[in-house]
């Protein structure tokens, strides 16, 4: 329901490959790691968003989306779902083009925002999963 096939080949083939990944860090062992490297192997740019701005995969980190001194087209969202809202409105904010949850961070407010402010969303599905059954 909040991923349909359309909307999931939109995001990740048509609205731009700079992804900001919030909650990425130098962590291996947090998904957000590895999902971060398959999206790159796809041809994005990830953009490390984390309270310790590090360095991940090559690309500078910063605290905050606001932080970012570039546009974002995709803000991906690894953080639990009670603060998933707030990163939603971040990411209208700093003008991404959709906003993605990450499987089991679900906002359905959220989603309602985002949408109604004219990004694309999806919740609760992974990038690094449907990227490779685009074909």
């Amino acid at each position: 329901m909040y991923g349909d096939a359309a909307t999931i080949r939109k995001i990740l083939t048509e609205l731009g490959d700079t992804w900001a990944v919030v909650g990425l860090s130098s962590n291996r062992d947090r998904a957000a790691y590895g999902v971060a490297q398959v999206l790159q192997r796809f041809g994005k740019r990830v953009v490390p968003v984390h309270p310790k701005a590090e360095t991940v995969h090559g690309e500078r980190g910063y605290p905050t989306l606001a932080d970012i001194p570039f546009d974002v087209d995709v803000v991906d969202v690894f953080v639990n779902s009670r603060l998933a809202g707030q990163v939603a409105d971040e990411a209208v904010a700093k003008g991404a083009k959709a906003v993605w949850f990450q499987l089991g961070v679900v906002d359905e407010a959220a989603y309602e925002r985002t949408r109604a402010a004219g990004l694309e969303m999806v919740m609760d599905r992974c990038p690094a999963i449907e990227i490779p059954r685009l074909g």
